[in-house]
């Protein structure tokens, strides 16, 4: 039997949302383990849910997004998992879901992380398939007072010419839902934890391409997402933000980075026809 496991990063979270992702998670018969990593500094979400299958780990030192990720992560890997969710806390899908995503990555064994369309509770597409990141799409974009230049961008950069209507191979896709290959992560390692938070996934899709993983977007399936872009409406966020940017950068390169422009290319150009 498939082993599958999964991951809630918490911190303060409203309860009643947390158990929407929670219950998400569990109706599916597939699933073997849900871990819930809790970054609170006090431990009241731990009775959160009373289930055999929900493993509850205190985290009060709050390493970050994916340093959190990566306790769970460890343990799924010493568990023996195929097969990874790492799933927002402010996320709901039905039960059809997961085993549709597992049956299309049983079948495409090149596939290191796939993402369903993702919808606003009120049915409204969210743009989550992205190139990977420039300076001006992750800096530059936020702070341009021309919303004509950045819906032009957007067009490109978040893929919205496409029309989301079809299996496609995606740069960078979002971290509220991320079904991954364990094989690939033991390839090409986990979350990296210089990133406290915000583009840690950019970072593991390129690594995952790099590894020779495919990063795809599947919408036949699709999941909700309360979405809200914390980072716009916080100083203190919108701080961490850019030291994420930065870090991620420094990494990759900042306006002379071949490798993103070849795998940007790629994606727009088998998109593009």
């Amino acid at each position: 039997m498939i082993k599958i496991s999964g991951a809630i990063v918490l911190y303060r979270n409203d309860r009643k949302v947390l158990l929407g992702a929670i219950n998400s998670f569990l109706r599916s018969t597939l699933v073997d383990t849900l871990f819930l990593v809790d970054n609170s500094p006090d431990s009241t979400l731990a009775d959160i849910v009373q289930n055999p299958r929900v493993v509850y780990i205190h985290n009060p030192s709050n390493p970050g997004f994916g340093a959190a990720h990566n306790i769970a992560l460890r343990k799924a890997m010493e568990n023996g998992s195929k097969y990874h969710l790492v799933l927002n806390p402010d996320v709901y899908y039905n039960e059809s879901v997961l085993e549709n995503l597992t049956t299309f990555l049983e079948k495409n064994d090149s596939i290191g992380n796939v993402m369903p369309k993702v919808l606003y509770p009120d049915g409204q597409n969210q743009y989550l398939c992205k190139l990977l990141p420039t300076p001006y799409d992750w800096i530059g974009r936020r702070f341009n007072p021309l919303r004509s230049m950045v819906d032009k961008r957007n067009e490109t950069f978040e893929l919205r010419f496409s029309g989301y209507d079809k299996i496609m191979d995606v740069p960078y896709l979002s971290g509220c839902f991320m079904y991954l290959r364990i094989s690939a992560l033991e390839k090409v390692g986990m979350f990296d934890e210089g990133i406290f938070m915000y583009g840690e996934e950019a970072d593991l899709c390129r690594r995952l391409i790099d590894g020779g993983y495919r990063t795809v977007f599947y919408p036949k399936v699709e999941i909700f997402h309360h979405f809200e872009k914390g980072s716009h409406k916080s100083w203190r966020l919108t701080k961490i933000g850019m030291q994420s940017a930065i870090y991620y950068f420094n990494k990759w390169g900042w306006f002379f980075d071949k490798r993103r422009r070849q795998i940007n290319r790629r994606a727009l150009r088998n998109l593009r026809g």
